[in-house]
């Protein structure tokens, strides 16, 4: 009896165990298929713009990619727009123009710490990606930014820190943004947006346009045209993804502009230049006429600015790998032969006679010149250059015709 007894509230316990894992068990099955499709959490992606500031190197703006997982606490940056100035050979990739940059991983607040004091609006712009490719994009930056794998080889055009963020989304969508920004254009060119942007340093603009070659002349299609960051975001506002949604969610401005806004588009008419031009020959022709040796130290002061800036660009073209300002044709404006002239120049403006070699020489510089004007008739690559030979080219015409006279 004691024994029945005993058993008896035992065999009760294990009927209760029994049943209640073979509820656990038939729950979890019916569970698995809908555990199976829920998604691990996936970062937020986003894209950082940066306006332009009053340092040189920030005329263009800058942007990055935000990777924002609660999971791992505060957002990070990616910034491709890092170069360490103190490589040995940083000076010399400099002047090849071989630069090297690097993507650097940072948190979010110290990355914007920099352009909260200088005064720089940043915006960003979230992206609806799918959880997979914004799980994709975040992993791969992740292994971008190690130090085996940041460095890259920049270019300013074709590839610098705004075209690494262009690629990086591209990749996330599949190939889809570029189909989307290849097919359109505004008509800007490298030149433009490099002068425009420029703008407000007149050294930087005059330079970046003399400098420039055919190659920055082609019309761009809006993908081309992301490099310049502003021009980046302009264009993801109008991207789709490939369901035909916005690529941009939303977008949230985290740091106010404080600076002068960004250079508007402008059309550069070549008639000013035309009529300085102009008045500059006239008044050189003058001084042929009334104040020889005056005339003689004015061509001695262009001949040194041109033959030395004609120099530079020869140096550009041969000397490095700045294919934007290959072929220039501004080297029959300012050519380096002026150089060869100086030193007629220097006797004729002491009052002596400068030899029957400076007639050869300033006929060879200024039919150098006639040729800039005609090679915009002639199946040459397309160069915007007219303002330039409408300044030099009446200064050649009057310097060979008043010192031709002595």
């Amino acid at each position: 009896m004691r024994c029945m007894s005993a058993c008896m509230p035992i065999t009760s316990h294990v009927r209760w165990l029994i049943g209640l894992l073979l509820v656990l068990l038939v729950g979890t099955a019916a569970a698995a298929p809908v555990l199976a499709t829920i998604e691990p959490s996936a970062p937020r992606i986003g894209v950082m713009t940066m306006q332009p500031g009053e340092v040189f190197w920030e005329r263009f703006g800058h942007d990055a990619i935000i990777v924002d997982d609660p999971a791992r606490g505060e957002p990070v940056s990616y910034n491709f727009g890092f170069f360490d100035p103190s490589e040995p050979d940083f000076i010399a990739r400099f002047i090849r123009g071989r630069m090297r940059y690097q993507l650097v991983a940072l948190p979010l607040s110290q990355d914007l710490a920099y352009y909260r004091d200088v005064g720089r609006g940043v915006s960003v712009q979230w992206l609806d990606l799918t959880p997979a490719q914004r799980a994709d994009l975040g992993a791969t930056l992740a292994v971008n930014a190690l130090p085996r794998n940041a460095r890259y080889d920049y270019d300013y055009f074709t590839d610098n820190c705004a075209t690494r963020v262009r690629d990086a989304v591209y990749r996330a969508l599949g190939g889809r943004l570029k189909e989307q920004l290849s097919a359109r254009s505004r008509g800007n060119s490298y030149r433009s947006e490099a002068v425009r942007l420029a703008s407000p340093a007149p050294w930087m603009w005059l330079g970046f346009d003399v400098g420039l070659g055919p190659f920055a002349d082609v019309p761009l299609a809006r993908w081309q045209e992301a490099f310049v960051p502003m021009r980046l975001a302009d264009s993801l506002r109008e991207a789709t993804a490939s369901d035909g949604r916005p690529l941009v969610a939303s977008e949230e401005q985290l740091l106010p502009h404080r600076l002068k806004p960004e250079p508007a588009d402008y059309l550069r008419p070549w008639w000013p230049w035309l009529l300085w031009g102009a008045g500059i020959a006239i008044a050189l022709l003058w001084l042929g006429r009334r104040a020889p040796r005056l005339l003689a130290a004015m061509a001695f002061t262009v001949w040194t600015l041109s033959g030395l800036l004609g120099g530079l660009l020869l140096f550009i073209w041969f000397g490095t790998a700045h294919r934007a300002g290959w072929a220039n044709q501004n080297l029959l404006l300012f050519n380096p032969l002026s150089l060869l002239l100086l030193p007629g120049g220097w006797r004729m403006a002491r009052g002596r006679s400068a030899g029957r070699w400076m007639e050869t020489l300033l006929t060879i510089v200024m039919v150098c010149a006639v040729v800039a004007w005609i090679m915009r008739w002639l199946p040459f690559p397309f160069q915007d250059n007219t303002h330039w030979i409408a300044l030099m080219l009446p200064l050649h015409l009057a310097l060979f015709t008043a010192l031709r006279r002595r």
